[in-house]
């Protein structure tokens, strides 16, 4: 991907990005160099201002860098949010890092000045919003003028609606709470701060090189004279220097809960560790070297656990270098060979991606590292996946154990459900590899839930609340209708929670419930009537095939929980009754041809990516014989695309999340087709969004726009905005390789 392209891929963008503004300048020489904002455009023109020239973007899991050429001086902006997901404190902290460093290129030093704003419209979404704003040095405000500036505090500015409204949002923006923007003077030789119009201000930076010490006191929304945030540091004549800026938005509280003792507001998890927002921002600006290091040793685990799966060294997106040579080749075919001795045949001028040459199917993207695209793959998920994600500490009632948290996720760039069941479910392999109790805290406020007698339906529910953060349940039973998916999904979570953890109190204690969810799957998951499933933008569809399997494998991990429990005759129930229906199923979903599965039941030539046997490789449930995945494997490359295998045959567009589940229950050779193709979706798809979960598998690989505009951005599962929870899914891999506690699973680790 070229370098401006990736920038908006991996570039972490504030909700409302079109107004959002940052206007961040390294002053070299007297010469002021804007890099990462668009601030410039609406200064006068000076030779005294130019754009910084972008030279390379790098990224791993924890990191996004961005260098920049700026006359004599290489710009380099850092931006550092830790995935750390078995530290409960770190991991709830709201706010992530900022560094930006300059160094000589000559050898010679050079006059140093850093400059970095924020306007209003990272924390209101209308421009008409009254916002107010203070700064503060520690935890006291600095209301005056020409307030001087010494040593080395923490300096934030803490900027928030004058009229927030509790608990709700607009264009994925919170309505409460508050942006913090924080430095310190650090080295720097005089440090300025200031706020007032953004136009004038700017200017007279770029003019001055310094700022006033003035924090305006007319309060306003970003549509009248838009009020900017900044921060100057004048580090005089050096060869190297740099600046840290910690950001973020901090609600308090964070969660509202319904309870028996009615709807309880609960409190962000970091307030247990750390105290109000002034502690939380002065630990965590004080936690970067700790922090880092923590981050690394994720990223090494990561990266050595990538290696173990393949048994190979990784490329690395840590530190810039050349793309993967991906073959162009010239207008029609060509003809090659890849690594492993495989003749294909290519052009540029189609969607048919590489093709072999003796049956023109689908092989991997040629002379690349599985290994290296699979790294690239995971490493930029991880930070989408955390970031839709919230803890909280439970409500103390009831006895109510408040020593661990509660986990509530948002369905980003859809519909902004709390704790969707079926977003949940594919974003499942991260927290397996990672830390499969932050699985069980996501889960919680489910049961708790519907155990509590919130929700009248025999089946699961689709969500804990139609708006986050609103975690008001849908007492009367009228949320989304996906009966057949969500217990499906409930009871695989459930117990692969199990299987990971060797928690069967836990399975006791909700045991009661996932017999009615298992009871609505024996009766309804076999001949599935007409609902939606997980894909639920593709429209409803009687008798899905996928869907019927997820049942299935529902009733045979249910088997497994009952004898985890010491329900010998239930689990030998279903057991029997997963394994009749696993007959039926076959008599009614492979094709006549003997080829594949087909879509829904009995529509011959239909077909579609059979996701929902994972849990059965995964698991090591032992109801999906070796016969079916090999034939799904070898049907697969007989319809690829450039760009991967649609995600089944009534349109070309997949999802991320889907083709590595489903990578994971294939050959190498069809695994590879899966994860070389989304690696090179990466590396070329016109997309500008952050990495999303559904996209075209040919063309330019962009949003799908057939036969309505669907547009994910970053979401947990796999995403518009900036994470997206679903990416989860792109641990497939990984997952099957962590030992099991409560169960045993096979490897599929063979690179051949």
């Amino acid at each position: 991907m070229a370098v401006l392209a990736l920038f908006h891929a991996i570039l972490p963008l504030p909700p409302t990005s079109r107004c959002s503004s940052q206007f961040p300048i390294v002053t070299v020489d007297g010469v002021s160099y804007e890099y990462l904002g668009t601030g410039s455009q609406n200064l006068p023109t000076s030779s005294n201002l130019q754009s910084a020239v972008p030279r390379s973007v790098s990224y791993d899991s924890q990191y996004s860098n961005f260098t920049f050429g700026a006359g004599p001086v290489e710009i380099t902006a850092s931006f550092l949010s830790s995935v750390l997901p078995t530290d409960l404190c770190r991991t709830s902290i709201p706010l992530s890092y900022l560094t930006t460093s300059a160094r000589s290129l000559d050898g010679s030093p050079h006059s140093v000045q850093f400059y970095s704003d924020v306007n209003g419209a990272w924390a209101a979404s209308e421009s008409n919003a009254t916002l107010q704003w203070n700064l503060y040095q520690g935890s006291s405000p600095i209301n005056g003028s020409n307030t001087a500036t010494s040593g080395s505090n923490i300096y934030s500015w803490l900027i928030d609606l004058q009229t927030p409204y509790l608990y709700a949002e607009e264009n994925d923006m919170p309505l409460w709470g508050n942006f913090t923007y924080s430095t310190s003077p650090s080295q720097s030789q005089n440090f300025t701060f200031q706020s007032g119009y953004s136009t004038n201000l700017r200017y007279n930076y770029v003019m001055q090189h310094s700022l006033t010490n003035i924090v305006d006191g007319s309060y306003r929304g970003y549509g009248s004279s838009d009020p900017v945030f900044a921060y100057a540091h004048d580090f005089g004549s050096v060869s190297q220097a740099s600046v840290m800026y910690t950001i973020g938005s901090v609600q308090q509280p964070i969660i509202r809960y319904l309870t028996n003792q009615g709807v309880i507001p609960l409190n962000p998890w970091w307030m247990q560790c750390y105290g109000d927002i002034h502690q939380l921002i002065n630990f965590h600006y004080n936690d970067f070297s700790q922090n880092q290091q923590l981050a690394a040793a994720y990223e090494t685990q990561l990266k050595a656990d990538v290696n173990s799966y393949y048994s190979t060294s990784v490329y690395s997106n840590s530190t810039p270098s050349t793309p993967y040579p991906y073959s162009d080749g010239p207008s029609g075919y060509t003809d090659g060979a890849d690594q492993f001795g495989n003749r294909y045949e290519f052009s540029p001028d189609n969607g048919y991606g590489f093709l072999s040459a003796t049956n023109f199917s689908g092989i991997a993207i040629p002379d690349v590292s599985e290994a290296g695209s699979y790294y690239s793959i995971i490493a930029l998920s991880a930070r989408q996946v955390m970031g839709a994600y919230v803890l909280a500490t439970p409500p103390s009632i009831n006895g109510s154990n408040t020593s661990e948290p509660l986990m509530f996720q948002k369905e980003i760039s859809s519909d902004g459900n709390v704790n969707t069941v079926d977003v949940m479910y594919p974003a499942m392999p991260f927290f397996l590899y990672s830390n499969v109790e932050l699985l069980r805290y996501n889960l919680e406020p489910l049961y708790q839930n519907q155990e509590g007698g919130f929700y009248p339906n025999t089946y699961s529910m689709h969500d804990l609340g139609t708006n986050f953060p609103n975690a008001t349940g849908h007492v009367e039973g009228n949320d989304e209708y996906m009966p057949v998916e969500e217990s499906g999904n409930m009871v695989i979570m459930t117990y692969a929670y199990y299987a990971y953890s060797g928690n069967a109190a836990w399975l006791t204690q909700h045991y009661n419930k996932l017999k009615q969810w298992a009871s609505y799957l024996i009766e309804f998951s076999l001949i599935p009537g007409n609902q939606l499933s997980t894909d639920d933008f593709a429209g409803t569809l009687v008798n899905q095939t996928n869907l019927a399997i997820k049942g299935i494998v529902g009733l045979q991990a249910m088997s497994k929980i009952a004898a985890a429990v010491g329900d010998s005759a239930g689990a030998a129930n279903y057991s029997t009754t997963a394994s009749s229906y696993f007959s039926q199923w076959e008599t009614f979903a492979i094709d006549p041809s003997g080829q594949h599965t087909v879509l829904a039941y009995e529509w011959r030539s239909s077909w579609g990516l059979l996701y929902n046997t994972y849990p059965d490789k995964l698991l090591n449930l032992g109801i999906i014989p070796d016969a079916l995945y090999a034939m799904q494997s070898n049907w697969y490359r007989t319809v690829s695309q450039v760009f991967g295998v649609p995600l089944d045959n009534r349109h070309h567009y997949t999802k991320s999340d889907w083709e590595m589940w489903t990578a994971a229950t294939c050959e190498p050779a069809t695994r590879r087709l899966f994860v070389n193709g989304l690696a090179y979706w990466l590396n070329g798809t016109s997309s500008g969004v952050p990495f999303t979960d559904l996209y075209e598998t040919i063309s330019d690989g962009g949003q799908p726009v057939s036969p309505d505009m669907v547009d994910f951005q970053a979401r947990p599962e796999a995403v518009l905005i900036t994470f997206v929870q679903v990416a989860g899914g792109h641990f497939a891999l990984l997952a099957m390789t962590k030992p099991q506690a409560g169960g045993s699973n096979s490897s599929n680790s063979s690179s051949s």
